[in-house]
């Protein structure tokens, strides 16, 4: 189990939060936003997103500042506990909203205890933290790419953000959802980030899921039935997954697409840029 390092005990006050909210960047404020939407993500993944202006050490040396700073105030929390002040090994760490965070989210969307959940992880397994970690780096994949292509990510949300009705009074949950566009049109995609931790069965429910959801006459977000994307750690596990898709009844074969996890991002480009050339 992997526990998060609490804040020592020290009390988060109402003018503490709002003397804080006035004095965070926009750049602080961004940060705190991608730990809310993917729960997760590691000191690199931040420094990929946030800092990528910056060359040198000097992106290093600056992520590292600004984390600790957001530490220090209670803002995020690192799951695990670094001794000492060494930038060695900190972009390692794996950040979480704390106590200081979820109030300044509240505060500035003016939200009541009850009106959103924005959650700080309690301890958590290992399993969970590789699994939210893979589907935090397809995010900062494919804004990496966006940043240097001619298509626009409109959203992406993680789960729960990414949990759709299935129209029988339960849950479809991928493991994200996003929606891109370029040249007037816009995919949708759902995402199933495999680990290659489940069994062959245990998958073969999960996917069934989605050919019922189809076979209903359902829909998804922006009144589209998403395309699902799978994708998986190696080329052994690829072939599993193409094996399981292959014996499923239609529409499988158009609804799911299986992808190496660094091929995620070519998928979702490949298949919209197709799109606009048509």
């Amino acid at each position: 189990m992997t526990t998060p390092h609490t804040s020592r005990g020290r009390r988060v006050r109402a003018t503490g939060v709002i003397a804080l909210a006035e004095a965070l960047s926009d750049r602080e404020w961004r940060i705190i936003g991608t730990i809310n939407r993917l729960r997760l993500a590691t000191g690199l993944q931040l420094e990929r997103l946030h800092f990528f202006e910056l060359t040198g050490k000097s992106r290093s040396v600056v992520r590292w500042r600004v984390l600790k700073r957001l530490v220090d105030a209670q803002v995020l929390m690192p799951l695990t506990r670094r001794i000492g002040g060494s930038l060695r090994g900190s972009g390692k760490l794996t950040y979480a909203l704390d106590v200081a965070g979820e109030r300044l989210l509240r505060l500035r969307r003016n939200l009541s205890q009850g009106e959103e959940r924005i959650r700080r992880p309690a301890p958590i397994g290992e399993r969970f933290v590789a699994h939210t970690l893979a589907t935090s780096e397809l995010y900062v994949q494919l804004i990496e790419r966006a940043q240097v292509e001619d298509f626009t990510v409109d959203e992406f949300l993680a789960e729960p953000g990414s949990w759709w009705p299935n129209g029988a009074g339960g849950w479809m949950k991928p493991d994200a959802y996003l929606s891109i566009s370029a040249g007037g049109f816009t995919d949708h995609w759902w995402v199933e980030v495999d680990l290659a931790t489940e069994a062959v069965p245990t998958l073969r429910g999960k996917f069934l899921a989605y050919v019922d959801f189809v076979d209903q006459g359902q829909l998804g977000p922006a009144d589209v039935v998403p395309r699902v994307l799978v994708t998986v750690p190696t080329e052994a596990r690829l072939k599993v997954m193409h094996s399981v898709v292959a014996r499923m009844p239609a529409p499988a074969n158009k609804l799911f697409i299986v992808a190496l996890h660094d091929e995620a991002v070519d998928v979702f480009t490949e298949e919209l840029y197709e799109a606009t050339d048509e």
